[in-house]
């Protein structure tokens, strides 16, 4: 690549100037030069994908604080020459961070694996073929083919476009597309001057070009943008939950650990010892695993949700999916077959017309904008009755765009210039908007009130048998180089235009189903107010709850926060009606979804609690969607959504379980340290048995959820989890109570007996009250996973083993239980289980009947 190539802003350059610096040529670069310029520059992306290494991941382990504790910990035994203790301490991190690290690493090349099979591509000319690459690969001097509904993969300039209109929001926070065009420009020019430029992370709106890539990744504007504003993401609802499950913990582990140490101190016992007691508290009273177990259960659900056709881009959008509950969707495609048909092309008088199909057919076939199911409709009804635009030459087009909601096609008849129409196709009422004039019975009449009225009541009757129904209007055209939206003016209606698209069999029997979730359907459509209602009314929705986009933009944010949870149909609406929408919806306290597939389905995507959308979208869609579904389907969504609930179900049995096992044996442990001549456990032991007590937890991501579970939508509650975490663990502390009493003055144990008989007892509970509490029915009528359930039953029967394994146990300071003290341990444990599934079934109590 010549260096000359980047000499001078490359907006300021002719583009034949550019193409030679960079070696490309007419034909593009060759397989040879991109492969070396790929090599030089690195990926066309700005992520730092080094954080998704191994080795990154691995010392992600050490970063928690729970396992820097533990460090310290490890440091004081050694100062004190506690080498037995010491690697212990070493041991249990490394084991608790390998086991950590493995599981997440699985994870992370699962998730890897879903990523790619979404990556994004593009279409460049390479040796003089067009070729379909990866986005990543795309590298300067590469020619780009741009179309409606393309993402830019790269800073570039324009070397020719058709109707070209491009979105810069992310770049210039300017709404409204912009034309882009080749040329020259200034070279002091900002960003939303650059008219001959495009710009990576820009979204082709309509039209075609063909751009000369200059700079990818972190060289382009986009990346400098975000590496100056790189930090953290904007924090997600489950990121928030567990953040504020941190401060919970934070505030009982300090209150029980200053207690205990400040006991230990007065009762003169040894300092180091009472240090190590009070680190390896705060240590126990945490879930040290609790990063890697939602990584785990998040991939697990992910995975286990892709193999039902949901691909899930951001892990954290599975608890968004399981706590939706209200859900926004258009209505083409998903209650409908999406397969348009044009049902029939008719005059003003609702007569079949050729000529109206025959101005419908050019229109149609000469536009190069957004690809879109009504042209492909008409075209396809053109050709089967043996249209051809054999004799009419294109001259101009004015896009189609969101606000105006009108194409419009200039044509020249036989290269005559004398000669040329406009053809306008759009909504009825924007295209009556632009008419003066009505074509009737051979003859042109001006229109007025009386007739405008009467024309309307034609696509209202249409609309409410379910057929949607666009206008056709056209009036000569003078000779001018460019035509522009002021053209659309002054025209004369000629018809309309009459498409069909029937909903799907199993649409009302999906809205049930969702309905039965705890979701509400809520329809958000650019399409007719009449068509929309009676779509609705077959697929079961209540077609009286109705707002038009032209209501929408009358009213006021708070007046639209009142109305929109009442209303089931949003109709005739803009794209930035559809993200108002949705924030009016997440202001009154829904979890709100979205699905859409459109370039104007963006805006809500991206501000939806979950953006949803499918395999087949354009590349700005699927981009701004957190989950992807693989075939347009309310009821694969469905089997997402539960599926994303018994995911969330899972992470949140893990915090709750063992923090109120954790909480107990903490309580426990404070309470006794003042009343024992010694303590109740060493700190080696605490750790150990975190440990062994952690091990099963992984296989809770396999675990089953229960009918109930998955029920409702479901939300993070600090609250129900800190109550959790005290009935349970308060039960334990009881138990323990009568444990150390039992110990203390029927078998009147010594310190080795008293510590290895409550080791035992303490884990063994912790254990088992994850069956018990895994579940809000009795734990006997749910069957919990085979991985869970095995998982349990070895580590509960190398518990009952370790005092009597010689070496280990004397490491640990272990001895032998006597059969009498075995079995009134057994007798403890089996009550204080009898006693916690007692307790649950009282607490769950008015959750049920609700």
């Amino acid at each position: 690549m010549d260096s000359s190539a980047q000499d001078r802003p490359y907006w300021t350059r002719e583009s034949d100037e550019l193409i030679n610096a960079f070696g490309s040529g007419a034909g593009g670069l060759t397989a040879a030069q991109a492969k070396e310029r790929l090599a030089q520059l690195g990926a066309n992306s700005i992520e730092d994908t080094a954080r998704t290494g191994a080795v990154r991941l691995l010392l992600r382990q050490f970063e928690s604080p729970l396992v820097l504790i533990l460090v310290f910990a490890a440091a004081v035994s050694m100062l004190l020459q506690q080498w037995v203790d010491a690697a212990i301490v070493v041991a249990i991190v490394l084991g608790s961070s390998l086991l950590g690290f493995y599981q997440e690493n699985r994870a992370s090349q699962a998730v890897e694996a879903l990523k790619r099979r979404l990556a994004l591509t593009c279409r460049v000319v390479r040796e003089g073929v067009e070729q379909v690459v990866p986005v990543a690969s795309v590298v300067p001097g590469d020619i780009v083919l741009l179309s409606a509904g393309n993402l830019i993969p790269a800073d570039g300039l324009v070397l020719d476009a058709a109707d070209f209109l491009v979105s810069e929001a992310a770049m210039t926070g300017e709404s409204f597309p912009v034309e882009k065009r080749p040329g020259m420009v200034a070279a002091d020019a900002p960003i939303s001057a650059r008219t001959n430029a495009v710009f990576l992370g820009a979204s082709v709106r309509s039209g075609t070009a063909r751009v000369l890539a200059v700079k990818t990744g972190r060289q382009s504007e986009f990346g400098a943008i975000a590496a100056r504003l790189r930090g953290r993401p904007e924090e997600t609802d489950f990121a928030r939950g567990v953040r504020r499950f941190g401060y919970l913990l934070i505030r009982v582990m300090v209150l029980i650990v200053l207690f205990v140490l400040t006991v230990n101190l007065l009762l003169d016992r040894p300092v180091a010892e009472s240090l190590l007691f009070a680190v390896a508290l705060a240590v126990g009273l945490s879930p040290e695993l609790l990063p890697a177990i939602i990584t785990v259960t998040l991939s697990a659900g992910a995975k286990a949700m892709s193999e039902r056709g949901v691909i899930v881009r951001r892990l954290e959008a599975i608890e968004n999916l399981g706590s939706m509950d209200v859900f926004c969707t258009d209505k083409t495609g998903t209650l409908t077959e999406g397969t348009v048909v044009l049902h029939d092309a008719v005059d003003a008088d609702g007569r079949h017309s050729d000529e109206v199909l025959q101005f419908a057919f050019l229109n149609a076939s000469f536009e190069t904008g957004i690809e879109n199911p009504i042209d492909a409709a008409v075209i396809a009804k053109g050709e089967a009755t043996n249209l051809t635009i054999s004799g009419y030459s294109k001259i101009d087009e004015i896009p189609y765009d969101f606000t105006r909601r009108l194409l419009t096609i200039v044509v020249e008849v036989s290269g005559d210039p004398s000669q040329r129409l406009i053809i306008t196709k759009g909504a009825f009422d924007n295209v009556l908007m632009a008419c003066t004039s009505v074509s009737r019975g051979g003859a042109t009449v001006e229109l007025d009130e009386n007739l405008r009225e009467e024309l309307a009541r034609f696509p209202m009757a249409r609309g409410a048998k379910g057929y949607r129904v666009l206008a056709i209007a056209t009036r000569e055209a003078g000779v001018k180089s460019d035509y522009t939206r002021d053209d659309e003016a002054g025209m004369t209606l000629r018809g309309f235009l009459v498409f069909e698209d029937p909903p799907k069999a199993e649409a009302k029997k999906t809205i049930s189903d969702l309905a039965a979730l705890g979701i509400g359907i809520k329809v958000i459509s650019g399409d007719n107010r009449f068509v929309t209602a009676h779509i609705a009314q077959v697929v079961g929705l209540n077609p009286a709850g109705i707002l038009t986009g032209d209501e929408i933009a009358k009213l006021n944010d708070e007046a639209l926060y009142n109305l929109a949870a009442r209303t089931d149909l949003f109709v005739e609406v803009d794209p930035q009606q559809k993200e108002r929408i949705i924030r009016a919806l997440q202001r009154t306290g829904h979890s709100v979804g979205y699905l859409g597939d459109g370039i104007n389905d963006a805006p809500a995507l991206h501000v939806a609690d979950v953006g949803i959308s499918v395999e087949q979208a354009v590349d700005v869609a699927r981009e701004s969607a957190d989950i992807i579904l693989l075939n347009r389907d309310l009821d694969v969504l469905r089997s997402g959504i539960e599926e994303g609930r018994r995911t969330f179900a899972n992470t949140l049995k893990y915090i709750s379980i063992t923090t109120s096992a954790n909480f107990g044996n903490m309580v426990s442990m404070a309470l006794a340290t003042p009343l024992l001549p010694y303590l109740p456990l060493s700190a080696k032991q605490i750790l150990l048995n975190n440990f062994l007590s952690d091990m099963p937890s992984i296989a809770i991501s396999s675990d089953n959820a229960d009918p109930e579970q998955i029920a409702t939508p479901q939300r993070w509650s600090i609250r129900d989890i800190q109550r959790f975490m005290v009935v349970f663990g308060l039960i334990s502390s009881c138990f323990d109570i009568v444990t150390f009493a039992t110990l203390l003055f029927v078998f009147h144990a010594s310190e080795t007996t008293f510590q290895t008989s409550w080791f035992m007892i303490s884990l063994l509970t912790e254990l088992g009250v994850v069956l018990v509490l895994r579940t809000r029915k009795p734990a006997w009528r749910s069957r919990p996973s085979s991985l869970l359930f095995w998982s349990t039953i070895v580590v509960s029967s190398a518990t009952l083993t370790i005092p009597y394994l010689g070496t280990l146990a004397e490491v640990f300071d272990f001895v032998p239980l006597s059969a009498m003290q075995m079995g009134t341990a057994i007798l403890i444990i089996a009550a204080y289980l009898a006693a916690t599934e007692i307790a649950k079934q009282r607490l769950f109590r008015p959750r049920t009947k609700q």
